[in-house]
């Protein structure tokens, strides 16, 4: 609730049309299919607390949210930076003229990831809305996502996109590039 103003606000106070920066809107999932949406972020700790929300998907792929730094965003009242790392994912909100998503990775993976790894070497600052959060919904397994697991296949064209990918932050970026196939190659 709120959270289009909130934005909006966000946008105009940390002067976002004139600086580099993509908000990260803090993402949270529940395992019921009904749910009684939080109207702040007091209620959604609670419900946190409680254990009818989880920060996003904690339990199956912990590093793609966890800079995102959940036990800050508990008590900040002010947005705050994080540092970009390896497979991180989030929900973003940045200016329109910012670096599109790569359009080598639809379907299942690495689109949220690539797309944060050119925001952070493009010199993105990455900041965490401290009022903003989003909760996901179960739903059933994409057809891509299924793909994915089931064929060795599309897991192997997806490795050879990522490679090019890297590859191509390379020639684009040089060496400041280096730091993200060296996180890739210690996974």
């Amino acid at each position: 609730y709120g959270l289009y103003d909130y934005l909006r606000n966000s946008i105009q106070q940390l002067e976002l049309p004139q600086r580099k920066a993509a908000l990260i809107v803090p993402a949270f999932e529940t395992l019921h299919y009904r749910l009684t949406f939080p109207k702040s972020k007091a209620e959604l700790l609670s419900m946190l607390d409680m254990g009818s929300l989880y920060t996003f998907r904690y339990h199956v792929r912990p590093k793609h949210h966890a800079p995102t730094d959940y036990a800050k965003w508990r008590t900040a009242t002010m947005p705050y930076r994080v540092a970009w790392q390896p497979d991180f994912e989030p929900y973003v909100v940045v200016r329109r003229d910012c670096p599109r998503y790569d359009q080598r990775f639809v379907g299942f993976g690495w689109n949220k990831v690539s797309h944060i790894m050119e925001l952070d070497a493009q010199e993105y600052e990455l900041l965490v809305l401290p009022n903003a959060f989003m909760i996901h919904m179960p739903h059933a397994p994409s057809f891509d996502i299924s793909k994915f697991r089931l064929s060795a296949g599309y897991r192997g064209c997806l490795q050879t996109l990522r490679e090019e990918f890297h590859q191509d932050l390379s020639r684009r970026y040089g060496a400041a590039a280096l730091k993200y196939l060296t996180a890739e190659r210690s996974l």
